[in-house]
C-alpha cells in the first residue's frame, strides 16, 4: 500500500487519540474513528489481508442482515457491526438492541473496536478457535481475508485454499443465515456494475458440493458503486447471502 497522505496521517493521529480516550465516544467520534483510523498502520495488515469495509458498501450490507443476534467473523474495528446493528431504525420501530458479537484476533483492533462499538461483546480469537458456548446466532455477517490467506484450522467440510469459504463454512455451525462480502470469482453470480448473470468456477462448485452450502444472491445490492472507496485495494466483490437452516452445511454446530 502507498505511504499515507499527510492529511491521512494527521486524520488517522486523531482516531487514534479517540480511540485512547478514558470515556465513551459520541456517535459522531465512533464514526469519526471509523473513516479515518488506518489499517495500513498495523504491521500485520497485508499478511492478514485486512481491508476494512467501506462505509457506504457497509450501508448497503445492512438491508441484508436480519435477526436479533449477530456474530460479526473477522471483525476488524467493526464497521460492519456499526452498520448492521440498525440502531436508529430500530429505536423508531421501538425495537430492543440487536445483540452483536465480534470476533476479531488482532488485538490492536479489537482495542479500537471496544471503543467504537461498546455495546457488542468483542472476542479476541481467531475465528477457528471460538470459546464454547455462545450458542446460535440468527445471522453471521463479515467481510473475512480472500484467498489464500493463511489460516489455523479449515471451516467445517470445505478443504480449498479460500479463506472466504472456510468462514462461511465456519458460520454455517453458529448461525441460521450468513451475509458475507467476498470477491467476485467466489459468488456463483455476477450482478455488480453488469446485467445478472451466473458463473460458478470449480472452486465455488468444489465449496457447494463439499460442504451442502448453497451461495445465493442479495437483493440486488451493486457493489461497483462503493469500488473506488476501499484503501490500499481495489476488489471487485459481492454480497452473498446463504441460508444455513435450509442446507445441510448448518448441521455440524460446535
Amino acid at each position: 500500500m502507498a505511504r499515507l497522505t499527510k492529511n491521512q496521517a494527521r486524520l488517522h493521529r486523531q482516531a487514534r487519540e479517540l480511540a485512547g480516550l478514558g470515556r465513551d465516544l459520541t456517535e459522531e467520534e465512533r464514526e469519526f474513528v471509523l473513516d479515518h483510523w488506518q489499517e495500513a498502520e498495523t504491521a500485520a495488515h497485508g499478511l492478514d489481508g485486512a481491508y476494512f469495509t467501506p462505509a457506504g458498501l457497509a450501508g448497503d450490507f445492512r438491508i441484508e442482515v436480519t435477526g436479533e443476534r449477530i456474530i460479526d467473523l473477522c471483525a476488524g474495528i467493526g464497521r460492519l457491526s456499526y452498520h448492521s446493528r440498525d440502531l436508529w431504525i430500530r429505536r423508531w420501530e421501538g425495537l430492543a438492541p440487536r445483540e452483536m458479537v465480534c470476533v476479531e484476533r488482532n488485538p490492536e483492533y479489537v482495542a479500537v473496536g471496544r471503543k467504537v462499538l461498546p455495546e457488542a461483546t468483542w472476542i479476541e480469537a481467531d475465528i477457528f478457535d471460538l470459546p464454547p458456548g455462545l450458542g446460535e446466532f440468527d445471522c453471521a455477517i463479515g467481510n473475512p481475508p480472500f484467498g489464500a490467506v493463511t489460516r489455523s484450522a479449515n471451516g467445517g467440510r470445505y478443504t480449498g485454499r479460500r479463506f472466504e469459504y472456510h468462514a462461511i463454512a465456519l458460520a454455517a455451525q453458529l448461525a441460521r443465515r450468513g451475509v458475507f462480502i467476498v470477491p467476485a470469482q467466489s459468488a456463483p453470480f455476477r450482478l455488480s456494475g453488469r446485467p445478472y448473470v451466473r458463473q460458478c468456477d470449480d472452486e465455488c462448485a468444489r465449496f457447494q458440493r463439499e460442504t451442502g452450502i448453497t451461495i445465493k444472491a442479495n437483493c440486488g445490492i451493486d457493489t461497483s458503486v462503493h469500488a473506488d472507496d476501499w484503501r490500499g485495494v481495489a476488489p471487485e466483490v459481492e454480497i452473498i447471502i446463504c441460508d444455513f437452516a435450509q442446507d445441510p452445511g448448518s448441521l455440524d454446530r460446535i
